[in-house]
This record gives C-alpha cells, sequence and structure tokens, in this order.
C-alpha cells in the first residue's frame, strides 16, 4: 500500500503541467503614460521592472535586458531597454525585411497552445515593425499588418544601448482573440547581432524562457510566459 501511495504521488506530479512563467501588469489611470521611445514618462516608476532573460542556446551571460508593461484599460503598454553598445540596423532594402537583419525586442501573442493563429512583433532600434500573423508550425504572413491605428511605437538610442517603447489597443487585442480574461499568453525576446571578420554578422537570441527546444526557435508553445493585467 505504501509503494502504490508514493508510486501514485510521483505520477501525480509528473503529469502536472509545468509552471507558466508570469508577469503582472500594473494598472495606471487612462492618459499617464505618452509613449515616447525613451521610457523617460513617470508613470514607468509604477511597472515591475523583469530582468530575467537569457541565452537559452548558450552557456554565457547575455547582455542585460529589461521589459516592463502597464495598461490603462484602453491601451497595454510595453517598454524594452536593451543594453547594446554596437547597434546594427541595416537600411537600403525593405524596411520590413530589413528589421530582421536588425539588433531588435520582440513580442509574440498566442490563444493558446495551438498558436492557429499567432503574432509577431519584431521591432529594431529605429522604430521599424516586422509584424505578421503566423499559424504552427511557422507558417508566416509577413503581408498580415496589425490593425490599422491600434499600435504605436517609438524607439531611441544612446551610448549604452537602445529603447523600445509601444501602445497597443486592448480593443486590438480582443479583435484578435489574444487577450483570455486579465491573460496575455506572450513570448518576450532579442535578437542580438555581432559583426564577424568576414563582414557577415552572428545572431544570438535572447528570452524570457528558456523553450523546450534544443535548436533556437521561439516559434513554438514552450516559449511563451503569462502576462497577467492586474485590477
Amino acid at each position: 500500500m505504501k509503494l502504490f501511495f508514493i508510486t501514485t504521488i510521483l505520477c501525480l506530479m509528473a503529469c502536472e503541467p509545468k509552471s507558466t512563467s508570469q508577469y503582472e501588469v500594473n494598472k495606471i489611470p487612462v492618459g499617464t503614460l505618452e509613449i515616447t521611445g525613451r521610457g523617460d514618462s513617470p508613470a514607468w516608476e509604477s511597472a515591475a521592472v523583469l530582468t530575467d532573460f537569457i541565452y537559452p542556446w548558450r552557456e554565457d551571460s547575455p547582455p542585460p535586458t529589461a521589459f516592463r508593461a502597464l495598461w490603462d484599460g484602453e491601451y497595454f503598454y510595453f517598454l524594452y531597454r536593451a543594453t547594446d553598445p554596437l547597434i546594427i540596423t541595416p537600411q537600403g532594402g525593405e524596411p520590413e525585411k530589413d528589421v530582421l537583419g536588425s539588433d531588435r525586442v520582440e513580442i509574440f501573442f498566442k490563444a493558446n497552445d495551438k498558436m492557429d493563429p499567432y503574432y509577431t512583433l519584431e521591432l529594431d532600434a529605429l522604430g521599424r515593425i516586422f509584424d505578421a500573423e503566423c499559424r504552427f508550425y511557422r507558417q508566416v504572413d509577413p503581408a498580415w499588418a496589425w490593425p490599422e491605428g491600434q499600435l504605436q511605437l517609438h524607439a531611441s538610442q544612446d551610448e549604452k544601448g537602445y529603447t523600445v517603447e509601444g501602445a497597443i489597443s486592448i480593443g486590438s487585442l480582443k479583435q484578435l482573440g489574444m487577450l483570455q480574461g486579465n491573460r496575455l499568453l506572450a513570448g518576450l525576446y532579442r535578437g542580438e547581432y555581432l559583426p564577424k571578420a568576414d563582414g557577415t554578422t552572428e545572431t544570438r537570441w535572447i528570452s524570457w524562457i528558456r523553450p523546450d527546444s534544443e535548436k533556437p526557435d521561439f516559434h513554438i508553445p514552450s516559449s511563451f510566459g503569462a502576462l497577467i493585467l492586474q485590477e
């Protein structure tokens, strides 16, 4: 009987779903946060600071990344601060494609683990956006765009790195089916580019959560956490 009891407990523990990393999004009064791209609004002082970013596929530590989020009932606001002494932002091609070769931060949204659909926002240090509607696995529609007028984005650079600041309407998140009650299932990532001697660049991927993948891949359910909108 004792052996059966222990075995049952171990089985239950093994069968429990893995806990999801969570970040609490504090609520602020409407009209108290202005998006400038510098992250200098006093309202950001009321946001929790998330710095738990890692190299999921490297042994060393990444350059610091800080994420903050707030909401006011009308908009979901987010702020990335990326330490980066050498910012790479290619220009001259198609703007959205240039984003994919730039130092950037990213935020993905999914409604559930089916990821059908899910949405990607890839945001570089110049304030350019690559947005796409996707379906599992990696069926990306780059022609899709976030609902018009429902996304604001600004960015700035200084000697220490870059800042990306954005606002997404709550209405658009509901319209796309991404807001589940008070939860946004989101992936928070960063692409860090380093120049190589041959003139190309090396990409190092940074993430809030360690995805369940042996190779770099954020387009899977396990790379997402939960942003909890507080009242």
